[in-house]
């Protein structure tokens, strides 16, 4: 009975081991094409559990252990406890991105004092971690208090190089600041700050800029992102906050990070061009 119970829990691990190893595969794999949608709206997030999606951790890769990504009341609750984020097993290309967020109470780690931090990436290519071995080369939308709205080129050490082209001005600190008309830039690494971002941003929990489009507190914030073709556009509460050009690549999955802070998300969905909602003003 002993050798039968060892030989139990043998076949038991072994069967697990090749589940997690072929759910990490088919996670990795991508579609044969990217979607677009075209006869309606797609949501990444149906609001009951997480089908379509998968979750990755610098720490502890396909697994969530902490239970940092949960499904509950409706709402996609992401409690930033680690680094990494919850994506879409689909690529997408030409859409209108709509997420309706708003932050919660807890912060972690080294962060537990500073800007409650997250964002979506949009194109996401290559291998997981192929960023600080915690995210896909890919484009963020920023979100983070007093700068939700930035444009940053996630870059890592892969084959997919990422790269955007962005009108800007520079301001008082020397840092890249949106503005149409501007001098044209070419980014493979860094942050396009949105038009409004406050020069005096500090990395403090609660900072809120003079100027902030995002809702203050813990209110909804409704985020678009348009990719249409190798354009991106950024709106904030249905205000244009960001845009670049020449984006490279023009297709991919689609991740919302954990990055140190809580957040809930209770809409997560992809528009054909041209026939999203307007947002509420």
């Amino acid at each position: 009975m002993v050798c039968h119970a060892r030989l139990f829990r043998l076949v038991m691990s072994l069967g697990l081991a090749v589940a997690l190893a072929a759910q990490a595969v088919a996670a990795e794999t991508p579609n044969p094409s990217p979607i677009t949608p075209a006869d309606g709206v797609l949501k990444l997030f149906n609001g009951q559990n997480l089908d379509g999606l998968y979750t990755y951790f610098r720490d502890t890769k396909h697994e969530d252990p902490r239970r940092v990504v949960t499904v509950h009341d409706g709402l996609l609750h992401i409690s930033g406890d680690g680094l990494g984020g919850v994506s879409t097993r689909n690529e997408y290309r030409d859409y209108h991105m709509i997420c309706e967020f708003r932050w919660g109470p807890r912060t972690w780690g080294n962060r537990v004092d500073r800007a409650k931090d997250s964002g979506v990436l949009v194109h996401c290519q290559g291998p997981e971690g192929g960023y600080g071995d915690i995210w896909m080369e890919s484009i963020e939308a920023q979100i983070i208090q007093g700068g939700t709205g930035d444009v940053l080129v996630v870059r890592g050490k892969g084959q997919v190089q990422p790269t955007l082209t962005a009108e800007i001005i520079k301001d008082r600190d020397g840092e890249s600041v949106w503005h149409p008309g501007g001098e044209k830039k070419v980014f493979k690494s860094g942050r396009v700050n949105w038009f409004g971002r406050d020069p005096d941003w500090k990395d403090v929990i609660g900072f809120r800029g003079k100027n902030d489009v995002e809702s203050p507190g813990e209110e909804w914030t409704r985020m678009d992102v348009i990719c249409r073709g190798d354009r991106i556009t950024v709106l904030v509460n249905g205000v244009k906050v960001n845009e670049g050009f020449d984006v490279h690549p023009t297709a991919g999955k689609l991740t919302i990070q954990s990055e140190l802070a809580e957040i809930f998300v209770r809409r997560w969905e992809l528009w054909p061009l041209d026939k999203a909602p307007a947002a509420a003003q």
